[in-house]
């Protein structure tokens, strides 16, 4: 990773709920030796750790040494200097954070500190999300009366239905201001999920094509290869639709359809997103059963193994209904986008890693080219935005092949991050980090996005809650066929899942 053009962040303490976990260790560390690597951050960050766990600093910094050294990230010697300089800024506070007595250690920790500024992150299991707010603000350690600035960091899931994400954001909104408080989608994060905007809005020859004249329709798609493992009670209680739609999903869906902001600061961006969710149109119970389909994963191999069924996942009720996959066809009631189909799919255990948003343009109106034998018919224009795991854009359009024959033929004209720039071992909450750090919240979901989100997806749970089991799928597979039937109905098909490049160079 390059030596970034941006100053470093300012100066403060980074307070982390949760600061043995899984979380801390295996992102939220690597995520800030990349930055003090690269000199986003400098030697005025501190970073005070907050756990249940007894010990002292020592025994949270043997932990995560022990990660960072299995993991590989210490191979690098400019990596492993960066951890040294900033394992020495780190401290750690044992205790209950659901009693006052951490708090007031907290607020002994800043008062001594180099600089007021905090910003505090929750890498603690979601209902511990209110609490914590509530605590720092009745311990005064959100306020921002003397100039310094306090904010939190939340990651998902907000919520697991519109009534209790709309009860979490009523709660934190009791104790903390909206601009204090940054709900982080690490998608968001990602070099080609911020490229759309650019994509779209610098290019003239796509912004002027981005509507339901010549669009035909939109596909998003977040497949997993890995299946639940060790996760049964968490996924049991979740499911796809919760773990993947309203946040993931939704952030990919708003940052295609948004109108053009009139700038591109936080809150313009964030409006017109959110006017984009607000547009999702809600459907009816009949509506709902017509355009959602939900699978669960049989047993079968999968990446050279034996996998049980979901079902027999450790944690993982037997007569589960939850599902691991969904496939929804949704429509956003704007000019720009009416009649214009949006198709999201998500799974786990799937045919391969692959998250990427497919845009299909219409047919051309009349293709006067010949065609030879079983020479398929002209295929439509598709832009193709790999999001992971190879990070880049493909362009599908029809070229002549070579010969005397006059014959078409489908080539890709692509373009790979990792080709162009050198984007190192980057986590993706690098640019997430900085912001928090800085105070843009271009990045992070405003309550009323996330609201919006729930409510368009709640005829789903509602239904899916009456009872009935999700379809069954192979691993390794596409999902299941209802998800084929879902979209064939309309004369489509799904994009190949593959998670690499789509075509040839050219």
């Amino acid at each position: 990773m390059t030596t970034p053009d941006v100053a470093p962040a300012p100066p403060l303490t980074f307070v982390i709920f949760g600061a043995a976990g899984d979380l801390t260790r295996r992102l939220l560390i690597p995520t800030l030796i990349n930055m003090t690597r690269s000199g986003l951050v400098g030697e005025d960050l501190h970073i005070l750790g907050v756990g249940i766990e007894t010990g002292g600093v020592d025994m949270l910094l043997g932990r995560l040494e022990a990660f960072l050294k299995t993991s590989g990230d210490m191979d690098d010697p400019q990596r492993q200097a960066a951890w040294q300089s900033l394992s020495k800024r780190i401290s750690y506070i044992s205790g209950d954070f659901t009693q006052n007595g951490v708090y007031k250690q907290i607020a002994d920790y800043l008062s001594n500190a180099p600089s007021a500024n905090a910003a505090f992150y929750f890498a603690v299991p979601p209902q511990f999300f209110g609490d914590i707010a509530e605590k720092l603000s009745e311990n005064g350690l959100m306020n921002e009366a003397t100039g310094a600035f306090r904010r939190i960091a939340i990651e998902k899931p907000f919520g697991h239905d519109l009534a209790s994400a709309q009860a979490l954001n009523a709660r934190l909104l009791n104790h903390v201001h909206e601009s204090q408080i940054y709900r982080i989608d690490h998608f968001l994060g990602k070099e080609t999920v911020q490229n759309i905007m650019t994509t779209r809005f610098a290019n003239m020859m796509i912004e002027a094509l981005w509507n339901n004249n010549y669009i035909d329709h939109v596909q998003i798609t977040a497949a997993e290869l890995v299946d639940v493992g060790t996760r049964g009670k968490f996924y049991d209680a979740t499911g796809a639709l919760r773990d993947m739609v309203p946040n993931h999903l939704f952030q990919l869906l708003a940052m295609v359809a948004m109108e053009p902001p009139n700038s591109f600061d936080a809150e313009s961006i964030r409006n017109e997103k959110g006017k984009v969710l607000k547009a999702l149109r809600a459907y009816s119970r009949e509506e709902a059963a017509q355009n959602g389909v939900r699978g669960a994963y049989t047993a079968g191999p999968i990446a050279g193994r034996d996998l049980p069924a979901f079902t027999q996942t450790p944690d993982v009720s037997p007569d589960s209904n939850t599902e691991t996959f969904v496939a929804l066809k949704l429509l956003v009631d704007t000019w720009r986008w009416a009649g214009v189909p949006f198709y999201l799919r998500t799974g786990k255990a799937m045919k391969a890693r692959d998250t990427e948003v497919v845009i299909t343009f219409r047919q051309v109106p009349f293709a006067q080219f010949p065609r030879h034998g079983t020479q398929p018919e002209l295929p439509p224009n598709r832009l193709i935005i790999q999001v992971q795991p190879d990070e880049g854009l493909d362009m599908e359009i029809s070229i002549k092949s070579p010969g005397l024959v006059l014959k078409t033929a489908p080539v890709s004209l692509d373009f790979r991050y990792a080709d162009n720039f050198d984007i190192g071992k980057q986590t993706g909450y690098e640019s997430l980090f900085y912001e928090l750090f800085v105070g843009d919240q271009t990045l992070f979901q405003r309550a009323d996005g996330i609201e919006a989100g729930w409510a368009a997806v709640q005829p789903f749970l509602d239904l899916w809650a009456e009872g009935g089991k999700p379809d069954p799928y192979a691993p390794g597979s596409s999902g299941p066929a209802s998800a084929d039937e879902l979209i064939e109905r309309d004369g489509r098909k799904w994009h190949q899942i593959d998670g690499a490049a789509s075509g040839k160079r050219v």
